[in-house]
């Protein structure tokens, strides 16, 4: 029998290598935005995919296309949904706001936020602001960046600067908006978001001093609001948005880079069977708040089903899953901050059928009276949020000054 011999020669495999950009670098490639002279035909031109395809809100009254998806911008320019007139200047103000926030995704994915993690900030003494995290000035000076140059914003109120910033005289609208919602949650990758809201600029404030109509513009009751919408950071990046007739949510295609229609005209369900809330601060709740959640946890309140906990620690999150399955979710204490999360949400939340409350009022009817104001904020489903209030004592005031 003929033997045959195997010969092995080895070959060195090396390892590979790192090339470690310095963190400057990477966060200030991150900055980079579209100029303000976009256009519409600009903006609706992309590669052809088929990844979201079969996923994707087909186009049946937003448009004409025949590639079988909608994306973020054709939707707002075709209208925004039924009964809705968008107008050129907002459709480019989402089209730099979306760019802003894939850039705040691509932020939050990457293994060098970290680093960012470990720099010290100083926070301004006396503020009402929370001491800003690095991630959440680099979100908010892309955010700033964005807003610049779509060349259709006035002014911007921000959750990282103590007063709100102008920024063109002419600008149609004002902004207000919490760049990264959550970040203290980045090195745990639990999801974060973008939080925002959009009015019109209030043109009879124009004579005032800058500092004046700046902040005035931005104290506007939520019912003014034109847009808003917040956008979460989690396995996928969402767009979900309101522009005044239903609320509608988009999918970030990573292989194109689009947002793509995929939750069209969301409807919150009448009631829901999920809270969400840290109960581990239940004996600092008032009577009334400790009674709803035993009631609805043991299944004999309105809903005779029993309800489950559910508690992300992430606004956008945690009222992501609420839009979609129903319930409520609620921070019964003054944490939250009215201008640029609670009116916001609320909005979000009522157009697509669903109900705020602080408790006692629902949000969208309280007049600011400062940029940094907290309030607690409930949001849900119309019958659940409704049931919390009639136990009237649910407003948290007991305030220790919790660490976590």
């Amino acid at each position: 029998m003929q033997s045959f011999t195997l010969t092995r020669y080895p070959t060195p495999i090396s390892p590979p290598r790192l090339n470690l950009y310095p963190l400057r670098q990477i966060a200030a490639s991150l900055f980079s935005a579209p100029t303000a002279g976009i256009n519409r035909r600009d903006m609706a031109s992309r590669r052809e995919s088929t990844s979201f395809k079969p996923l994707a809100v087909g186009r049946t009254s937003t448009g004409d296309d025949d590639d079988g998806y909608c994306t973020l911008i054709d939707f707002a320019g075709n209208g925004g949904g039924e009964g809705t007139k968008v107008g050129d200047d907002l459709v480019v103000l989402l089209y730099h706001l979306q760019h802003a926030c894939k850039r705040i995704a691509s932020l939050v994915a990457s293994p060098f936020n970290s680093s960012l993690g470990k720099l010290s900030v100083n926070s301004s003494s006396g503020s009402d602001r929370d001491a800003p995290k690095p991630l959440d000035i680099v979100s908010n000076d892309i955010v700033l960046s964005s807003l610049r140059n779509s060349g259709k914003v006035a002014v911007m109120a921000s959750e990282e600067n103590d007063i709100p910033t102008w920024i063109k005289d002419d600008g149609p609208y004002v902004v207000v908006v919490d760049p990264l919602d959550g970040s203290r949650n980045i090195d745990a990758s639990i999801p974060t978001g973008t939080i925002f809201g959009i009015y019109n600029r209030l043109v009879e404030l124009d004579h005032l001093p800058v500092e004046e109509k700046a902040e005035l513009n931005s104290l506007q009751r939520g019912n003014r609001l034109v847009a808003s919408g917040y956008v979460l950071y989690s396995s996928a990046t969402i767009f979900c948005v309101t522009l005044g007739s239903g609320t509608h949510a988009f999918t970030l295609d990573h292989s194109t880079g689009e947002f793509v229609l995929t939750h069209q005209n969301i409807k919150i369900p009448t009631r829901g069977q999920i809270y969400s809330v840290n109960d581990a601060r239940y004996f600092d709740w008032p009577e009334g708040l400790r009674k709803y959640i035993d009631t609805v946890r043991q299944g004999k309140g309105q809903n005779p089903k029993k309800y489950s906990a559910r508690y992300i620690c992430s606004l956008v999150a945690d009222l992501h899953r609420t839009l979609l399955y129903g319930g409520v979710a609620m921070n019964p204490r003054d944490h939250l901050r009215l201008v640029y999360e609670g009116n916001p949400l609320a909005f979000l939340v009522e157009q697509a059928g669903g109900k705020s409350s602080d408790g006692k009022r629902g949000i969208l009817s309280i007049q600011p009276v400062k940029l940094h104001q907290r309030l607690p904020l409930f949001l849900g489903s119309v019958e659940d949020v409704t049931e919390l209030e009639s136990y009237a004592d649910v407003q948290q005031t007991v305030n220790p000054g919790y660490e976590v």
